[in-house]
């Protein structure tokens, strides 16, 4: 009879690591979809930053409208200074990378604590206008509950403590 409870103890027990296993493949999955592919319309044109889409999961200085605008970062110091100023604090942003630099822009991600969400973070130097312009958005999903907001106020704040902007 031992070799009865042993047999089933040994199959419970190889179903329970099977169970784990697949839960563990399957939220390696939800999380490495959560990342997104990076947007092709990245990048300074024409028209400056890329418009940002419909939903309210994006901001920036170029948007026309009251719900994606925020003000670009207006410097008070050099251009150079200010430009360098900013790099370095987005570098510092907690779970952010610089993924591309050229003269005049930058590209990073920011990915989010809990589920690993990436957004993309933009900065344009626009020396004659005496600005950064400015834009961050959400790769995926429809609200992002102020985030991106949030992220370029947190920005501007520093940047307004040191003396970099007004």
């Amino acid at each position: 009879m031992s070799i009865g409870v042993d047999r089933t103890k040994t199959i419970m027990t190889t179903i329970r690591a099977l169970y784990i296993g697949l839960a563990v493949v399957l939220a390696s999955l939800f999380l490495a979809a959560c990342t997104g592919n990076s947007p092709a319309n990245l990048g300074v044109s024409d028209s400056g930053l890329a418009p940002c889409p419909s939903s309210p999961n994006c901001v920036s200085s170029d948007a026309q409208d009251n719900d994606h605008h925020v003000a670009p970062l207006q410097f008070a110091a050099p251009a150079a200074e200010a430009w360098q100023a900013a790099r370095d604090q987005v570098a510092e942003l907690p779970r952010t990378r610089i993924v591309s630099e050229t003269p005049g822009y930058l590209h990073a991600e920011c990915q989010s604590a809990l589920l690993g969400f990436i957004d993309d973070l933009e900065l344009n130097l626009r020396t004659s206008a005496g600005i950064i312009a400015v834009r961050s958005a959400s790769r995926l999903g429809y609200s992002d509950f102020g985030v991106n907001r949030n992220r370029i106020e947190a920005l501007r704040a520093s940047l307004l403590s040191r003396g970099i902007v007004h």
